[in-house]
């Protein structure tokens, strides 16, 4: 391993006590002798695993972890102007590669204002990697104003959290970061990384634990032959059954099990209602997922005597509403796992088409289809889509964060050029402009098309800025109603009723958001659109180009 050199910065010694002088002046001393210090073994780690993009923000405690990746040659840094977009943009990254998502964070308010996309991509079985500075150690008996429990601000969210204690430990750590967030099927790992290990040097073989190949997701087991035989058994009565799928087996080999298994038996196959990445368009195998609203959802799942989880839960509602169930499978109906959520749903798939004996299926893919123009020149969510099906370039990636526009969506873009499709997991908006630049980072040669709502665009706009100052080739749809539409249906759903000041805030008129100003304001360029021939106009010319470009789509 290529070791990194660093250039200590010249430490003020002022109003130190003689421990930290002696501590500061050895750790100088070491540097100038070549030795790595904690933060160069760290990057070093990376390295060595793989490790391509850190998405940052970071601060004081991590100025030595920053330096040192002035040192490399292979991992790059992309600056987010918010932590939401850090974690957010992680998420992206590694639903696209399959390699873990790594975010440098600066202490725990950092962590604490990108918890709601890591929430997001814990649902969606994202391998995460944070790397999250603290306080030297020393200096955390004085509880400064940063000083937190990081440990627990992080726990919700993180299957794997570590605090580096000693210089000579952060390597090893490293490694066993990454392992766990690319353990099957992916989940959020936390390395906890005080100032001053990070600036103390190492013993020459501290980097002797570092990964020596590249992190990548993990294969799961496979589940037992007992359990596919009985599911295989149990299709072939004929009683109505629905596999509910998640996960890797929404790609293509999963995909084309499923048509197979379909073909051999009289099962049906649905994915949740929302997903990491579908593979969706034309010459992909087509699958609809549980509808989001609970009596849509009740209607399409009654009828079915076996509801069978594929890494997926059965099906439930997003909220609780007076008087309908929280469970979505009929009263009746058996729950019979195929494979859990740590196990390997794409080989359950391919070894139950071995016990229907159904490899002699050809897979059915969705044909090519055009859809049809909208009926008028009114800009509404139905048209948005139709235009966006009939424009969609081959092998772009969509994002889809519309909440209450895009229902239909799926439906709608199912013959469409075959895309990936990354969807909101956890349902903490202000997802979609993120997810977009990390995805779009990972696809440098696919364009990415983010459909995004209006109010949850919100939540992360300052994502727009990196979209910019990466040249990223995104094109951003924002949905505009000028309202949190999707809490209007909610409050009928849970049988309230809005008055004068329920009303309001509901509303985002008052006043209006001029995204076209406040995407410029980003450096991102965009148009306002108000019909449907100006929005095929410009979304055709915006596919046409490279780079960032938002196209306000105000709605009637």
């Amino acid at each position: 391993m290529e070791k990194l050199h660093y250039v200590w910065s010249n430490f003020n010694m002022n109003n130190k006590n003689d421990n930290d002088r002696a501590e500061l002046t050895d750790s100088a001393d070491a540097s100038r002798s070549n030795k790595l210090n904690g933060a160069q073994t760290l990057v070093a780690a990376l390295e060595s695993s793989g490790v391509e993009v850190c998405f940052a923000n970071p601060g004081t405690s991590e100025m030595h972890f920053v330096a040192a990746l002035d040192q490399s040659t292979s991992l790059r840094s992309v600056l987010c102007l918010a932590e939401t977009v850090v974690t957010g943009a992680a998420d992206g990254y590694a639903r696209m590669t399959d390699k873990p998502g790594v975010t440098l964070l600066h202490t725990g308010p950092g962590l604490a204002n990108g918890l709601s996309n890591l929430h997001n991509a814990k649902k969606a079985l994202t391998p995460v990697l944070n790397i999250i500075g603290d306080h030297a150690t020393y200096h955390v008996e004085y509880d400064a104003p940063l000083t937190a429990d990081i440990e627990t601000i992080a726990r919700p969210v993180s299957s794997w959290i570590k605090t580096s204690r000693d210089a000579n430990d952060i390597a090893a750590d490293a490694a066993q970061g990454l392992e766990a967030a690319t353990k099957h099927p992916g989940q959020v790992a936390s390395l906890i990384l005080p100032a001053d290990t990070a600036w103390t040097p190492t013993e020459p073989s501290a980097t002797s634990a570092a990964p020596t190949q590249v992190a990548r997701r993990q294969a799961g087991p496979p589940p037992s032959p007992s359990r596919i035989d009985a599911i295989a058994k149990l299709l072939q009565r004929g009683e109505p059954a629905a596999l509910i799928l998640t996960g890797t087996c929404l790609r293509k080999r999963g995909l084309d099990a499923v048509s197979r298994i379909k073909q051999a038996s009289c099962a049906d196959f649905l994915a949740q209602t929302s997903n990491a990445r579908v593979e969706r368009g034309a010459g992909r195998v087509f699958i609809e997922p549980v509808p989001y609203a609970v009596d849509r959802a009740l209607q399409r799942l009654s009828g079915y005597r076996h509801i069978i989880p594929v890494c997926a839960k059965a099906p439930v509602a997003f909220f609780a509403y007076p008087d309908k169930p929280s469970t979505l499978s009929p009263t009746n109906a058996n729950i019979e796992v195929l494979a859990r959520e740590e196990e390997d749903g794409v080989a359950a798939l391919e070894a139950l088409v071995d016990a229907l004996d159904a490899n002699h299926f050809e897979p059915e893919y969705e044909p090519a289809l055009v859809a049809d123009a909208p009926a008028d020149n009114t800009l509404n969510a139905d048209s948005i889509g139709r235009i966006v099906s009939r424009l969609l370039p081959d092998h772009a990636i969509v994002v889809d964060e519309s909440i209450s526009s895009g229902a239909a969506y799926p439906q709608m873009l199912r013959g469409s050029a075959p895309h990936d499709c990354l969807q909101i997991c956890g349902g903490s908006i202000g997802a979609g402009f993120p997810l977009a630049t990390g995805a779009a980072i990972a696809c440098r040669d696919r364009k990415v098309v983010t459909l995004q709502a209006d109010g949850s665009g919100m939540y992360s706009l300052q994502a727009l800025w990196t979209q910019a100052r990466e040249n990223l080739d995104i094109t951003t749809l924002i949905l505009s109603n000028r309202a949190y539409a999707i809490l209007k249906y909610e409050l009928q759903n849970v049988g309230a009723v809005a008055g004068k000041t329920a009303g309001e805030l509901m509303e985002l008129n008052n006043p209006e958001i001029d995204w076209v100003a406040i995407a410029e304001g980003m450096g991102v360029t965009a148009q306002r659109v108000t019909d449907n021939q100006q929005f095929e106009q410009q979304f055709a010319a915006a596919l046409q180009q490279t780079g960032p470009r938002l196209l306000e789509l105000v709605m009637s």
